[in-house]
């Protein structure tokens, strides 16, 4: 019912939002020499503000055409190479020039949590000039009918091993946050079956491989109730006309209101800033309605996955305990020895604390120590780990450095063009 209510919210101030945004075209027309008014801009500005605090944020757009390669710029085209019913993957291909080669073909799997993979636009842009890249998108599950079935811990694995299979022979893997867990599975499941296509290397970042080390609030808060308070309390059905309506998610807007409530003050100060700055008409607006316009989009995930997350990752610790089950049979991480193993962590993260991510090196006990490498970078937050100027400077020229290192011989590429998993 809350969900319901949600969208009826949203519903009513619709015309309220639509007359606010005329009236502040209206105010902040330069033809209009009101508009150069300190009034005029107040006005402007507190328009906006309603607008955008009572705006429903739709997906964003990667919105990446270009790169620059050996010194050069060069085109870049985003196309959909394989889909399924809750993910698509998204190839960014290169017009590489002549005589270029030897780039590492890495698979990005961007985190389930509620936000778009367009939060990993940074991340992309900043390996785009070093690497061949893919990444996953996932389908806001408020958007996929009931009747395309139910998608847990166990169906995100079997995509990533799926979509490694895809892409084929010595492909990397880069997992950022809550994939981490699903993808050190992934690559266990398939070195176990001595799967020929299991990746050349993965790198996790900031992921929840072991939240006992150094809990941080939203750790505690999966420990201080029990998985029945999250399933009554956070899961609702998705209501109508959505192409998902009755399907049982866990809202978008509810893991963003966690996140904001989390660091509530800075949020307040920046719009704050942001309305000031409106109206003495100075500083770069622009850069706060590009961020929030990112942040404040979410996406709904299935409650099952939710739960079933919930309940392994941050409640039992059932991979570091050796406990994850996956179609009925246990997940050994010793299983892999081929797979080489970067960790990276931000010395400031408050979503996964420093030594989670960490902790996958001392599970992965057979990969030898010359395939496995650490790094803690200083000054960064959780976001800071996959993002930012420290992010591009010291974070990626070490991954593509080691992705380098470790590559395998290269086989024929990889096939282009897939959807519904039928190659063309």
């Amino acid at each position: 019912m809350f969900y319901q209510l949600y969208e009826l919210n949203h519903a009513a101030l619709a015309p309220f939002r639509a007359a606010a945004d005329m009236m502040r075209f209206a105010c902040a027309n330069p033809l209009n020499p009101f508009s150069q008014t300190p009034l005029g801009r107040t006005i402007s500005a507190s328009l906006e503000m309603f607008e955008r605090t009572t705006r429903r944020y739709g997906k964003p757009e990667f919105g990446l055409n270009a790169t620059v390669i050996d010194g050069k710029k060069v085109a870049v085209r985003e196309e959909v190479v394989w889909t399924r019913s809750f993910c698509s993957l998204l190839h960014f291909s290169r017009d590489v020039p002549a005589g270029h080669s030897g780039d590492p073909r890495i698979l990005i799997v961007a985190p389930m949590s509620g936000h778009y993979a367009t939060l990993l636009r940074g991340t992309v842009e900043a390996l785009l000039p070093s690497a061949d890249i893919y990444i996953t998108d996932w389908v806001d599950a408020r958007m996929v009918p009931m009747t395309e079935g139910t998608f847990d811990l166990s169906d995100y694995i079997d995509y990533v091993i799926e979509m490694l299979h895809f892409l084929g022979h010595d492909t990397h893997v880069i997992a950022v946050c809550q994939p981490s867990v699903p993808v050190l599975a992934a690559a266990a499941i398939m070195e176990e079956a001595k799967d020929p296509l299991a990746p050349s290397s993965m790198t996790l970042m900031g992921g929840p491989i072991d939240t006992r080390i150094n809990p941080t609030a939203v750790n505690k808060l999966a420990k201080e109730r029990p998985l029945e308070w999250f399933a009554d309390n956070v899961i609702m059905n998705v209501p109508w006309p959505q192409p998902g309506f009755m399907r049982p998610v866990y809202p978008g807007f509810l893991q963003l209101s966690g996140f904001m409530s989390m660091n509530l003050d800075r949020h307040l100060i920046a719009h704050k800033e942001f309305f000031m700055h409106l109206v003495k008409n100075d500083g770069e607006p622009e850069k706060h309605r590009d961020f929030y316009d990112e942040y404040l989009a979410v996406m709904d995930l299935t409650a099952e996955f939710y739960l079933q997350t919930v309940e392994q990752v941050f409640m039992k610790h059932a991979l570091p305990k050796g406990e994850l089950m996956h179609r009925g049979k246990r997940v050994d991480p010793a299983a892999i020895r081929n797979v080489a193993l970067l960790t990276v962590e931000g010395e400031n993260d408050d979503i996964s604390g420093v030594g989670q991510t960490q902790a996958a090196q001392a599970i992965c006990v057979n990969i030898p120590e010359e395939m496995r490498m650490h790094y803690l970078q200083p000054d960064v937050g959780h976001y800071g780990v996959f993002n930012g100027s420290r992010f591009r400077r010291e974070i990626a020229p070490r991954i593509v450095s080691f992705t380098r290192q470790h590559s395998r011989a290269k086989k024929p590429p990889v096939q282009r063009v897939i959807k519904g998993g039928r190659s063309a």
